[in-house]
């Protein structure tokens, strides 16, 4: 299923940028994608290199469009179109001005965001609903978040409302974290993390979560416990949150949840045990648009009534 956007006629561009891979999707005024490419992500080329590419990925799509959206990973300030903090994933990446280096290299206007956020944006574009509330995690190679009160999504100070992987989590306390900080929920929750954990508990390599899962499947006791055990985590604070916030709809989406039925299973049952009264109707959902959410949460972004223009003409 597609949707999102809608106002103009002429298409739009939606760039998905993550540390592995760029997604790249032409979207027409319908939501319906008419274009789709995809590439490696240069992460260790630095900046300028990641620009080039996601400039590339825009034209192996391009036909007639009227601007391009970007959903990127880090902290990501749309007023100012600048990745304001991010983690080694892509190297060098944090400070990198990217709506104009991306303006300038395609000739078109150009919004951003953070990629966890344009994804949140078509949850409310979904719900139909002006004046819904939403709390929207992804976990996958890190714990991302976004949040929205009274149907309008929360940037805050430099971008970075909703980062809910930075959160301090019990069962991390003691654990370095991507950010440089110690203790966070990303440390014990992520994909990586939690390979790690049955690392440490079974004393066995295993060389990705998916490889954790499948021993887990077939009864591996510590396999089940690294997995619950950040599944656990994840709910927990996840139910803090929405307490916090009172949203009318919890969505978590990426890779990780999609490993099968113990891990959400863990997490559902331990984000309700947080639930004040007024909230124990609430369930965490997956996304609705699937994997398609990011690159038409940035096709989104393209409603910004003012996006970074290019220097010079097309």
């Amino acid at each position: 299923m597609t949707r999102p956007p809608a106002p103009g006629t002429a298409p739009v561009i939606g760039l998905d940028l993550g540390g592995t891979k760029i997604a790249a999707a032409l979207v027409g005024p319908d939501g319906t994608v008419l274009r789709r490419h995809t590439r490696p992500t240069p992460a260790r080329a630095g900046a300028r290199a990641v620009l080039d590419a996601l400039a590339a990925a825009a034209r192996e799509v391009d036909d007639g469009a009227r601007a391009i959206g970007v959903a990127a990973a880090g902290v990501v300030d749309p007023r100012t179109g600048t990745v304001t903090s991010a983690t080694d994933s892509i190297t060098g990446w944090a400070g990198t001005a990217l709506a104009a280096g991306l303006a300038d290299r395609t000739g078109l206007p150009v919004a951003c965001d953070n990629d966890v956020r344009a994804a949140a944006a078509t949850e409310l574009a979904e719900a139909g609903d002006p004046s819904a509330s939403l709390v929207y995690v992804a976990v996958g190679t890190g714990v991302g978040g976004a949040v929205a009160v009274d149907g309008r999504m929360l940037h805050g100070s430099a971008g970075i409302a909703g980062h809910l992987g930075h959160v301090p989590s019990p069962e991390a306390a003691g654990l370095p974290c991507t950010c440089g900080g110690n203790g966070h929920l990303e440390a014990i929750a992520s994909g990586p993390a939690i390979t790690a954990l049955y690392e440490r508990l079974s004393g066995r390599t295993a060389d990705r979560l998916q490889t954790v899962a499948e021993r887990a499947a077939a009864g591996d006791a510590t396999a089940r416990q690294a997995i619950t055990t950040g599944a656990r985590a994840t709910g927990s604070a996840v139910g803090g949150l929405a307490n916090a916030l009172g949203p009318d709809r919890v969505v978590i989406g990426g890779g990780v949840p999609r490993i099968g039925d113990l891990y959400w299973s863990a997490l559902t049952d331990a984000f309700r045990a947080e639930l004040m009264a007024p909230l124990r109707h609430l369930r965490p959902v997956p996304p609705r648009l699937g994997s398609d959410a990011a690159v038409l949460g940035a096709a989104l972004l393209t409603r910004t009534p003012s996006p970074h223009s290019p220097e010079g003409p097309r």
